[in-house]
């Protein structure tokens, strides 16, 4: 649910969800130190008695090494199956933080409360979770759905502009993939929207969060339908991995695949150069208009062929032919592949 200001509700959604009086709340430093005073004062007027853990913000904290420290922290405070794990924080925070609920136990309630733009619109809603490993992003995780996402669009205020933006790629992929009204919000209302001003802002996030639910909600184990909002992550992912998860963000990886995506539609004539034009567009009017970066190919091939959707070796991408309508191809070529991020730019 879109709350804006119920961060300081959190404590009466969590019992209003039917969950019981002890949680534990698992953040970031960074966010910790912004509302984890909030969230547990929330939580303590509503009778819930609940501990913080934090550990160091970004993606180099997704790892098993972090999990197992959560595990040994659940441990010692005697968790149990009654307790809630609430995920406050971005993305990183509610994969690592989910995971480790799916997992610790067999099983905790799991409560999102995401604080960044990627997280409302995309990744805190459908369930997934995930660590990292060296050989690619997101490679060992469960699914475990939550049993409440309460997003406050007031937490975003205190986003750098580097963090905010990159969350809009997010938003970018449903519109392209799902959602014709968000891509016309998008095209007509990017300077609000960049402006973060909260009619236009929490418009185009709540119809994200909707388009996304509507289909995870139909295909929870991302048996069929649910793999389109993978678009522009197969590249995206490899990106990430490639840069050693510093280089670029998620949201600027995933804008770089987008653009792969829509090249490789084009030039497969699964898209028309019209289409892959409107979606350069909208990408630039959001600040992603940057050159597809002068990657080596054969090294960003070894982590396509890793990824968790690849097939003996043989990378799944998403293609969509106009906005709206999209499906998975699992029988490009390399070559196919090749020239297309050639004629991007990458290095071939």
């Amino acid at each position: 649910m879109f709350d804006r200001g119920g961060l300081d509700r959190l404590g009466r959604h969590v019992r209003a969800a039917g969950l019981g009086r002890r949680a534990v709340v698992v953040s970031d430093a960074t966010v910790a130190a912004l509302y984890a005073p909030r969230a547990l004062a929330s939580l303590a007027r509503a009778g819930v008695t609940a501990d913080l853990i934090a550990f160091p913000p970004g993606e180099r904290s997704k790892t098993l090494a972090t999990a197992g420290r959560l595990f040994q922290q659940f441990a010692a405070l005697a968790l149990d199956r009654e307790t809630a794990v609430i995920a406050l924080g971005g993305g990183v925070v509610g994969d690592l933080g989910g995971f480790a609920a799916a997992t610790y136990l067999r099983g905790l309630p799991l409560v999102h409360v995401p604080t960044t733009t990627l997280s409302q619109a995309d990744a805190a809603i459908g369930g997934k979770t995930a660590v990292d490993l060296a050989a690619g992003k997101n490679l060992v995780g469960a699914f475990h759905a939550p049993r409440l996402v309460l997003a406050d669009p007031e937490t975003l205020g205190t986003l750098p502009r580097r963090g905010f933006r990159s969350g809009l790629a997010e938003v970018a992929k449903v519109a392209f993939a799902l959602e014709p009204a968000l891509l016309r919000l998008l095209e007509s209302e990017s300077d609000a929207i960049l402006a973060r001003d909260p009619a236009a802002l929490d418009r185009a996030l709540a119809l994200a969060a909707r388009a996304k639910a509507r289909v995870v909600s139909a295909d929870e184990r991302e048996s069929g339908r649910r793999m389109i909002l993978n678009y522009g992550h197969t590249v995206g992912h490899a990106l990430e991995a490639l840069g050693a998860y510093r280089r670029w963000t998620h949201g600027e990886a995933v804008a770089h695949g987008i653009r792969a995506a829509a090249r490789l539609a084009t030039r497969t004539r699964a898209g028309t150069a019209a289409w892959e034009d409107r979606q350069r567009a909208a990408l630039a009017t959001l600040g992603f208009g940057e050159d597809f970066p002068r990657v080596s190919i054969a090294a960003l091939w070894d982590f396509l062929a890793r990824d968790k959707k690849a097939r003996n070796r043989a990378p799944a991408f998403v293609l969509t032919a106009r906005v709206g309508v999209a499906r998975v191809r699992r029988s490009l070529s390399r070559d196919a592949v090749v020239r297309a991020l050639t004629s991007l730019g990458a290095a071939p």
